[in-house]
């Protein structure tokens, strides 16, 4: 039977594909393939990787070519695939170099991992992490697991917590998403990456395991998966979880017994997945929180639905900051400095670790690249601050910090954002921090199928009109540099934010030297972070829904 059913659902793929082609040919009026299709015919390559993905054949890599049109096109319109069935898009080949593979293996899995499931519409359910945790024997149940759900902060809060019990001589384990400039930025040990020869030996693992056991596991899901063997095969003492997206049908949300789980904030997101009311995602985020495990919620939060939803999980005990580190001396207008109190009253609520305030207060200064990020560029003499605010919320968070932390200054801002996020709102904010000069904003969009067009975000906020952008070089590598030399002649800050999906290109227009992927795994980077975790094609729970409360 499972082999008729894996012929069906490959009949599935070929009859969609062929759709696919189609509508891209026409699309497109077949001008462009005509290079793909010569560069098939001239080079074709074999890796010599036993374990390695498969290379394509013509019709597999004038596939690829039609997808990449498409999401050239519309970057909203979903693609998927299922992982059994992946295309691997392995056709390494070096125009200088007779047609040799000059890609690595590292690259080769990454990239085929991005486009895990490009064909086949997600449900939204834990039985695949279900079914990977427990053929991987379970590694998350044996080990302490502190793990974070929220709107805003989650990322902050998760390394700010590991940082602290790494200070105090602990191996501790983080997994946070998404990366910024490489996708080995997700997990972590003691802030070492895990390493391109770790992915190559763990992935086909992995890989091997939705194989046999027809597992058709999502892009998260594997991701999530990979960080779990990296630390079991690591020995951690401890792991800082962070949620991909909401909690409760979250892939990390596998986790039977946390040490304690916390919810940062609640806000408006991902509406058509988590709710359209704070109410409803407060319910999502409340999904991490397990029977007899404490939970700590940040002050953002409507503490009514999630006190409830405690109470009928049967939560050890319910904690607020302030129930753990007594009233705050004054308002906090800085998100930061929100972040370091709640990460400072878990490590007091982790009671098989004792940590010296000396250590909590050091550890809990800490910040996650591009949080109100400020490099001093000492060539050009030019301040620069990254942030990845990305949604109304966080705006308004960072218009404020700039606003207190540097009251005399003038701003430029380069800014792009996701597609699902208000857009007007977040406009309204940016051009607050410029006192309503549009001619100090600098428009970019990422190429990510998640990103809003440049058209979208000055439609929403049509002061936007007056800024800066070029729709005919979309490059957020050009309105840098264009933002950079006309801070540095005015004699004003630079402020880049927005979406995570810009921040890997502005930081390497402005010089900052880090691991960082390669353009050929950035070219289908956006295809499985949107398909594997946020693209579902069935909303409906289905029969998992029950079995995760």
């Amino acid at each position: 039977m499972q082999r008729i059913f894996r012929g069906v659902r490959r009949l599935e793929t070929c009859i969609f594909a062929c759709v696919l082609l189609l509508f891209a040919a026409v699309a497109s009026s077949f001008t462009p393939m005509r290079p793909a299709i010569r560069l098939l015919r001239q080079k074709r390559t074999a890796l010599g990787s036993v374990r390695g993905p498969r290379p394509l054949s013509p019709t597999a890599a004038f596939s690829r070519h039609c997808n990449l049109l498409i999401h050239q096109r519309s970057p909203a319109f979903p693609l998927h695939h299922h992982t059994s069935a992946s295309i691997s898009d392995i056709m390494a080949v070096d125009e200088n170099n007779n047609g040799t593979a000059h890609y690595t293996p590292y690259e080769q899995w990454v990239r085929r991992l991005y486009q895990t499931n490009l064909f086949h519409p997600v449900k939204l359910g834990l039985k695949n992490m279900e079914e990977l945790h427990k053929l991987l024997g379970r590694p998350m149940d044996k080990l302490t697991v502190i793990h974070i759900a929220g709107t805003n902060g989650k990322g902050s809060v998760a390394l700010k917590i590991a940082k602290t019990l790494e200070m105090a001589g602990l191996k501790v384990g983080l997994f946070c998403s998404p990366h910024v400039s490489s996708f080995r930025e997700r997990m972590q040990v003691n802030g070492r990456l895990i390493s391109e020869e770790q992915v190559i030996e763990y992935l086909p693992r992995i890989y091997e395991l939705c194989r046999k056991y027809d597992i058709p596991a999502t892009f998260f899901e594997i991701t999530t998966a990979l960080a779990f063997l990296f630390y079991d095969e690591e020995h951690v003492d401890v792991v800082v979880l962070e949620t991909g997206l909401g909690g409760r049908l979250d892939a990390t949300n596998v986790i039977r017994h946390p040490a304690l789980s916390i919810i940062t904030s609640i806000g408006l997101e991902h509406t058509r997945i988590l709710g359209d009311t704070i109410e409803l995602i407060a319910l999502e985020k409340g999904g991490i929180i397990k029977e007899d495990c404490p939970v700590l919620v940040g002050p953002n939060v409507p503490h009514n639905v999630l006190r409830e939803c405690a109470e009928k999980k049967r939560a050890k005990a319910y904690y607020t900051c302030e129930d753990v580190l007594g009233e705050s001396p004054s308002i906090i207008a800085d998100y930061d400095k929100e972040n370091a109190r709640i990460a400072a009253a878990a490590i007091h609520l982790l009671d098989e670790f004792d940590v010296p305030e000396e250590i909590i207060e050091k550890g809990t200064r800490e910040r996650p690249p591009c949080r109100f990020e400020i490099r001093m560029l000492d060539d050009d003499g030019l301040t620069v601050i990254l942030d990845v605010a990305h949604n109304p919320d966080a705006m308004k968070y960072l218009v404020r910090k700039l606003q207190t932390t540097h009251p005399n200054d003038k701003f430029r801002v380069v800014v792009g954002m996701s597609s699902d996020k208000d857009l007007a709102k977040c406009g309204q904010s940016i051009l607050e921090a410029v006192h309503d000069n549009a001619e100090s904003i600098h428009v970019v969009q990422a190429a990510h199928p998640r990103a809003a067009t440049i058209e979208a975000i000055t439609e929403a906020e049509p002061r936007l009109n007056g800024c800066h952008f070029d729709t005919n070089d979309r490059s957020i590598a050009k309105q840098v540099h264009d933002a950079m030399r006309l801070a540095k002649d005015n004699g004003e800050i630079l402020v880049v934010c927005g979406s995570v999906f810009l921040m890997s290109e502005a930081r390497e227009a402005i010089g900052i030297d880090e691991p960082r992927d390669s353009k050929y795994i950035a070219e289908v980077a956006g295809s499985g972070v949107r398909s594997g975790q946020e693209n579902f094609g069935n909303t409906d729970p289905g029969p998992d829904f029950e079995q995760s409360k």
